[in-house]
């Protein structure tokens, strides 16, 4: 129960329907001015990236071009471009880093924010919206702040970031708009890729290339790190190595683990091309690891980085190798030791060891645990080659070990976020507990939801892979799983993406009820993003299966969703008589909805569509209506524990009081929802009541109310990240 004290100053106060109160004004503001507000996030600036090494050699030219690039572009309120270019394994990311270190993070004192588009590339095109999902949240914006659409993504980092020096770096950048997209309203950019982007140069782009190491900066790495080293022979090992520094480190890494070899022994063997080709090459080894034989060489990205590549994965133990070529299989670009652990591989800790020791893997620099591996990408594209010499029965059963993985934890993590909803999908055989060596992947609902938005390009990956081996069931399974995840963090493109290949997969299994849920949840995504007509085309077609599927819950969806897109055509077309008579569409449909949510029984479903209901009924003008259906939901949903839906349902009621003329009572309606969704932390709802409490304290003219309730939610979109701290006095 919820109610606003008296303060113990003896005031007078009215009970009003749904446990809210009527007090005195000044009662009321200072009840508004002890809601407890989570605390700010820290005011530690981000420094994101992966750090510099302390042996660099050479880069003199490069690094002075970066320097005087940041300076001038500094000194200058526009933003600016840096793009350094050089093939893969050059340097490119580490030049960056060193940049930085040296003189470039003191110049954007407000933090740097990193990003590898790799990671969130699909079919050649990046997911912005998720980059910008992961900068806001970086700079402190809360997760519920952060808006679906990647038009308001873009919108809210610019103003997030417009009074900060922020310095952003993104690593393979393959096209302008990807770079355009991510440039801070005032600091610098500095892009990795490739190849230089003509369009970006012309919009005033500074260009660093990055050349492979000439012979004297080479061999003087090779000699810092190998400090035995014969010069002539170091010479010689960065010429076998073309000068790429990945190559060069990952050949001397790999050497300083065999005190039984010299440098020597590696020239000798590379120039013979003993790991490049043939049957006792590293692609041989690799598959006798993996329990197969092997097969001829595939070109790479450079026979030099290649065949060091090669030398390097020939004389790791079994255990490392079969480790290598399982990332060579894996669908998406990252990896936990729990993954690796469930499609077979052994002694995983020492082979990731080994990994990242030979410079083959890195961390992922993430918040998140557990930890993530990932190779770097040159590295990446060389253990795919290698895995290529599998035969397709035994890549297809390490494949399906991945989706399975997935498909269970994705559906315990659905089930820990959303609860008891409705799902077509049966409990996963597997217990949580047994997907995981160590520690338990989550164990709660807020856990559950971080897993899945860390794993989240893993799980698209995943989910095309599945749909391309035509593994139906998984598919759907993923889908209707991972509706947690994409409802709750807004990732609607991936909405649309899988949901597309759940309503095929359900296709090819005859399934109708599957695939109602998968066309239901793209309309959800499609209604959410403002493409009404793209989601009514999924509705009708999902109607057309509700006699087939039977249940009615199923019905329950399709009109829910119906009438919400319903409501919002009445809002587009802005007529009263437009509006009243979209009102009562979606009212009929909502209806509709409750009836099936009845006929199951559905406790929460009732009490979301009484909910739905007496929104349209409010869009109707029919007040009183309005809080009748209400005062129902409220009752079923405190006798059923749905706390969650509590605020939403004292808001609306504040809407009806207002139709009615009842500003009082608007008010305390709207306090109750205020203090509901404080107890809760759901901190957008929170947002939602102190807005509207404040527009009813101002046509009250209650000018304390209205003054505590700006200034708390002054303070609320201080802590959540939307508006930067008050400076310190001087």
């Amino acid at each position: 129960m919820s109610s606003v004290g008296t303060d113990g100053g003896g005031a007078t106060y009215n009970s009003v329907s749904g446990d809210a109160v009527v007090v005195g004004p000044l009662l009321m503001a200072r009840h508004i001015e002890g809601i407890q507000l989570p605390p700010a996030a820290p005011a530690a600036p981000p420094c994101q990236g992966p750090p510099p090494t302390r042996v660099f050699v050479n880069r003199t030219e490069e690094l002075a071009g970066l320097r005087d690039a940041a300076l001038a572009l500094a000194a200058d309120p526009e933003p600016g471009v840096v793009m350094v270019v050089g093939v893969g394994g050059v340097g490119k990311t580490q030049l960056v880093a060193q940049a930085v270190h040296r003189e470039l993070a003191q110049l954007f004192p407000d933090g740097q924010l990193y990003v590898d588009l790799e990671d969130h590339r699909r079919d050649g095109a990046v997911d912005l919206a998720a980059v910008l999902g992961g900068f806001l949240r970086a700079l402190g914006v809360h997760k519920d702040y952060v808006p679906g659409r990647l038009a308001e993504r873009t919108a809210l980092f610019r103003s997030v970031a417009a009074p900060l020096r922020l310095l952003v770096k993104v690593d393979n950048v393959q096209h302008a708009p990807e770079a355009r997209a991510l440039v801070p309203p005032q600091g610098l950019l500095v892009v990795t890729g490739r190849r230089a982007l003509p369009s970006l140069l012309m919009d005033g782009a500074v260009l660093i290339d990055v050349a492979p190491l000439d012979d004297r900066a080479g061999t003087e790495l090779v000699r810092r790190w190998y400090a035995d080293a014969d010069e002539g022979t170091a010479a010689d090992v960065v010429r076998l190595c073309a000068g790429h520094p990945l190559a060069l480190r990952a050949a001397v890494e790999w050497l300083s683990a065999r005190p039984q070899l010299t440098l020597d022994d590696v020239v000798r063997d590379l120039t013979a091309g003993r790991y490049g080709t043939g049957d006792d090459g590293a692609r041989e080894a690799m598959g006798v690891a993996m329990g197969v034989s092997g097969g001829p060489a595939q070109d790479g990205v450079g026979e030099a980085v290649d065949a060091v590549l090669d030398a390097v994965v020939a004389e790791v133990s079994d255990d490392t190798r079969h480790l290598y070529g399982l990332f060579g299989v894996l669908p998406g670009t990252t990896a936990t030791a729990d993954l690796l652990r469930a499609v077979g591989a052994t002694r995983v800790d020492a082979g990731l060891g080994d990994l990242l020791s030979s410079r083959l893997a890195v961390l992922v620099e993430s918040a998140d645990r557990p930890l993530r591996y990932r190779l770097h990408d040159v590295v990446r594209a060389h253990a795919r080659q290698c895995a290529r010499a599998l035969p397709e029965g035994r890549r297809r059963s390490l494949l399906r070990l991945v989706v399975d993985f997935y498909a269970d934890a994705a559906a315990h993590g659905d089930a820990l976020v959303l609860g008891a909803r409705f799902r077509i999908q049966p409990p996963p055989v597997r217990p949580l507990a047994e997907l995981a060596a160590k520690k338990v992947l989550f164990t709660g609902g807020a856990d559950a939801l971080e897993w899945l938005d860390a794993e989240r390009d893993n799980l698209q990956a995943v989910i095309r892979v599945a749909a391309d081996e035509g593994w139906h069931q998984e598919v759907w399974r993923l889908c209707e799983s991972l509706w947690a995840l994409y409802h709750s963090r807004k990732h609607l493109a991936d909405c649309v993406e899988s949901g597309l290949l759940g309503i095929e997969a359900a296709q090819h299994e005859a399934r109708p009820d599957v695939e109602i849920r998968m066309r239901n949840q793209v309309a959800r995504a499609a209604y959410e993003l403002g493409d009404l007509d793209r989601a009514e085309s999924q509705l009708d077609a999902a109607t057309g299966l509700l006699e087939p599927a039977g249940d009615p819950r199923l019905s329950g969806v399709v009109w829910e969703s119906r009438g919400l897109i319903a409501l919002a055509r009445g809002r587009s077309e802005g007529t009263p008589r437009a509006v009243g008579e979209r009102a009562e569409e979606a009212r009929q449909l909502f209806e509709r909805a409750l009836a099936a949510n009845r006929a199951v029984p559905d406790r929460h479903g009732v009490v979301v569509q009484s909910y739905n209901v007496a929104q349209a009924l409010v869009a109707g003008e029919r007040w009183t209506d309005a809080l009748g259906v209400l005062d129902e939901a409220a009752e079923v949903a405190r006798t059923t524990g749905d706390e969650p839906m509590l605020p939403r349902i004292d808001l609306v009621r504040a809407q009806a009081f207002v139709g009615l003329g009842s500003l009082d009572r608007a008010v305390a309606a709207t306090v109750a929802a205020a203090d509901r969704a404080a107890g809760l932390k759901q901190f957008a709802k929170l947002d939602q009541a102190l807005e509207l409490l404040a527009a009813l304290a101002d046509r009250a003219e209650d000018r304390p109310l209205r003054a505590a309730c700006e200034e708390k939610l002054r303070e609320l979109r201080r802590n959540m990240g939307l508006e930067p701290p008050a400076a310190p006095p001087a």
